[in-house]
């Protein structure tokens, strides 16, 4: 038989211990791991809340990268036009917050990706009704899509999120 003698402040510290373990087992037990459904915030656009967390991982290769873009509907040229390493600033000015504003819209958010380095790559959209080169952009960590944009190669041109409607800049 095992004996344990505890006093005073001890049993205090003891007894909290004790219930911080079983408060943890309990959510642990009550709520279910594995798939979530996720709910968007209300910033949203409804054309992306079909999409979950897990749509935008494991985008590794060329065609995991196209075939992403292929959901918001847009056909891209088979191979990226450029390849980029970016470093998402530390400190975003007026115009990044503005663009990060675009990617709540798609459910993403770059708030946590400040100061890491992310490859940019860029495709050639083919089925823009527009009369110019339009791009697709996606912007990858460790193989998760943590942003993207669709623009005209015009400066006088337009910037808008990878769902067609989430407009940035017109």
């Amino acid at each position: 038989m095992i004996m344990i003698s505890v006093k005073g402040q001890n049993l205090k510290l003891a007894l909290s211990l004790i219930a911080s373990v079983l408060i943890i087992a309990l959510v642990l037990v009550l709520h279910p791991m594995g798939e979530k459904s996720y709910v968007y915030p209300d910033e949203v656009l409804p054309a992306v809340k079909h999409l979950s967390p897990s749509d935008f991982k494991k985008i590794s290769t060329n065609e995991d990268r196209v075939r992403f873009l292929m959901r918001f509907g847009w056909e891209v040229d088979p191979e990226a036009k450029e390849v980029l390493e970016v470093t998402v600033p530390e400190k975003f000015d007026a115009v990044y917050q503005s663009y990060n504003q675009l990617q709540v819209g798609e459910g993403l958010d770059l708030e946590k990706y400040k100061g890491k380095s992310v490859k940019r790559y860029t495709y050639l959209v083919n089925n823009y009704d527009y009369e110019g080169t339009v791009y697709a952009n996606l912007l990858i960590y460790k193989n998760t899509v943590i942003g993207g944009d669709i623009c005209s190669a015009r400066s006088d041109g337009f910037v808008h999120g990878l769902t067609k409607g989430n407009d940035f800049l017109t």
